[in-house]
């Protein structure tokens, strides 16, 4: 993935690596601005109310990001208990991150065609590829964080059913079998040809395309 697009071309793998390191740490921060907003400290004093990327990146986490292009940021943590309505604003908490990458693709999409219209930068620019980059990347990474699967922001909506229902065994099946079933999904899509993930691609894709006004793909294609 990006490990050999650095061979093969630096500056555009660069761009790629600047747009998701941007995008990783506006969603985590915005998950602690919210938590913090909703009476809750405990991303604050763990240093992860903060747009400097290093209180977020995790070490495996981005490595394997970089060679397989699968990876994860450091979770943000948040106290149920210091929250005055816990169901409710651990749902919002958890829907700031997704809320915030989209929020930052409508932003780079807005720049995209402020710079294209103006004639400050053609198609084919770094900055450009760096814009439909951080558009993509963006809406990727909020569809793949709405799946109701932990550990993914998406399951706060179905504990939520689950707390609202008195489901208390579902909810426990929820969590302990959740993650281990995305890890599965996962190496089945790394070392397979099923790709249980391949609409989120598809669907970013799509809605990057509406955004620039333009095919992303065939911007990409172009630049790479």
């Amino acid at each position: 993935m990006l490990f050999t697009l650095f061979s093969t071309a630096p500056a555009v793998a660069l761009v790629w690596l600047l747009a998701i390191i941007i995008s990783l740490t506006f969603h985590e921060f915005c998950h602690a601005w919210a938590g913090k907003s909703l009476g809750d400290g405990t991303a604050e004093d763990a240093g992860r109310l903060s747009l400097n990327p290093l209180k977020h990146i995790d070490p495996w986490g981005f490595a394997m990001l970089l060679i397989l292009g699968f990876g994860w940021a450091k979770p943000v943590p948040f106290s149920p208990y210091a929250l005055k309505h816990p169901v409710r604003d651990s749902v919002l908490i958890a829907l700031a991150g997704p809320a915030s990458n989209i929020a930052l693709a409508v932003l780079s999409g807005l720049a995209w065609h402020a710079f294209i219209t103006t004639g400050l930068a053609s198609s084919t620019s770094l900055l450009t590829a760096f814009l439909i980059l951080l558009i993509f990347t963006n809406l990727a990474l909020a569809l793949f964080n709405l799946i109701p699967v932990p550990p993914l922001d998406g399951s706060r909506l179905l504990e939520a059913f689950f707390a609202n229902f008195r489901l208390n065994r579902a909810a426990q099946l929820f969590t302990e079998f959740g993650p281990r079933l995305l890890f599965i999904l996962v190496i089945l899509s790394m070392l397979t040809n099923f790709n249980p993930f391949g609409f989120i691609g598809n669907a970013a894709f799509s809605l990057c395309s509406r955004l620039a006004g333009t095919s992303c793909e065939s911007q990409l294609v172009q630049i790479f």
